[in-house]
């Protein structure tokens, strides 16, 4: 038997063990603003819809209950601005990281094929290249870039994972229309769209940038940032029916299925707008207090219009920058975690709770 993991890179938060030992020695304890995971409560109604569906003994469905894909395709068209989506749109997936990791292989990519993303990146979008045995291609800009004859799935994010930067709707509409062009499949990440500070994200989903067609793209959308479904893998796709129906068949055989429960508290989720606000106003503040303390502290801010991180710079090695805040017992993931152009920068989470943060604050001061 051929290890598949042997195609993959070194697990690299498993390189972040000793710094966070370190930060652990700090007398008033760890802050931990390294991956990003939710700490707030999961809004009560989203709890009550869970335990109202927790008798299910049957299996459920791939596709979801209609319940579900009417949220879903409703969802798409208040929030992102989506024109006649019908269910065949839309599809429930066991969480994004799930989707990005198994989709190259689920499209039948593989050796001659190339997996575009962008040269800051999420690590899972070459997990997945490398799973199927396809090439992973950075980009700095995919259309001046990258040759398209080679490209068969290119990877959009924005917001972006880990710098935060926004891509303009002029600039989304120029990708979708070259990648069409050229017959180029986009699935674009967006799951952190409905946190936007400094700049309002668009989904390639507008119909400004489809341009009236979902032909050949695909958003990626996860409720783990906006509600704290961390815990659930409640996460969706939306976009080419044609795409979509594949990967349905496909993901029917692998018995991929949101849990019931999970498909109740995703369907109460999107119907409520008032948990998403409110945790908005939390990472707002957070993310303020973090960001003037660590410029008054020496960093500088790149990016970070958008999403859950600051992108941060003392201009010096990733690894001295997380060594040095270990030592004040901030843990703060490398940017040579998300790519080589990441070494000089790290990615701050501001998801820890309101107590750490001041924590970290008072460190920095």
């Amino acid at each position: 038997m051929s290890a598949v993991s042997s195609r993959l890179p070194v697990f690299p938060w498993d390189k972040l063990e000793p710094y966070k030992k370190t930060a652990l020695t700090h007398p008033d304890g760890i802050v931990d603003l390294s991956v990003g995971t939710p700490v707030d409560p999961v809004p009560a109604l989203i709890q009550e819809a869970l335990v109202a569906a927790a008798d299910s003994p049957g299996y459920p469905t791939v596709w979801g209950t209609k319940e579900l894909r009417d949220a879903l395709t409703g969802w798409c068209e208040r929030r992102l601005g989506a024109v006649d989506f019908a269910h065949e749109n839309v599809l429930p997936v066991v969480g994004s990281k799930e989707l990005v990791a198994w989709l190259p292989t689920q499209l039948g990519l593989g050796a001659g094929d190339v997996v575009a993303y962008p040269r800051l990146a999420y690590p899972t979008y070459e997990v997945g290249a490398r799973l199927c045995g396809a090439t992973p291609v950075v980009y700095d800009d995919p259309v001046a870039d990258l040759d398209p004859a080679a490209v068969r799935l290119l990877w959009l994010n924005s917001p972006s994972n880990p710098t935060g930067k926004v891509l303009a709707k002029d600039e989304l509409t120029r990708i979708v229309a070259w990648a069409r062009e050229h017959g180029v499949l986009v699935f674009s990440d967006e799951c952190y769209l409905e946190l936007g500070w400094e700049a309002d994200p668009v989904s390639v989903l507008h119909p400004d940038v489809c341009v009236g067609s979902y032909e050949g793209i695909v958003a990626v959308h996860s409720l783990s940032k906006r509600s704290n479904l961390a815990g659930y893998r409640a996460a969706f796709i939306a976009g080419d029916a044609a795409v979509l129906g594949e990967l349905l068949q496909i993901r029917k055989h692998g018995g991929m299925m949101t849990a019931a429960p999970v498909q109740a508290a995703t369907v109460a989720a999107l119907g409520d707008d008032a948990h998403v606000a409110e945790q908005r106003e939390r990472y707002a503040a957070r993310r303020a207090a973090l960001r003037a303390a660590l410029e008054a502290h020496g960093f500088r801010i790149e990016h970070s219009e958008a999403s859950l991180y600051l992108w941060a710079t003392r201009d010096e090695p990733c690894w001295d920058t997380v060594a040095y805040l270990a030592e004040k017992g901030i843990l703060v993931a490398p940017g040579d975690f998300y790519g080589e152009a990441g070494e000089r920068f790290v990615r701050v989470a501001f998801t820890a709770t309101d107590e750490r943060v001041e924590a970290a604050v008072k460190r920095l001061g």
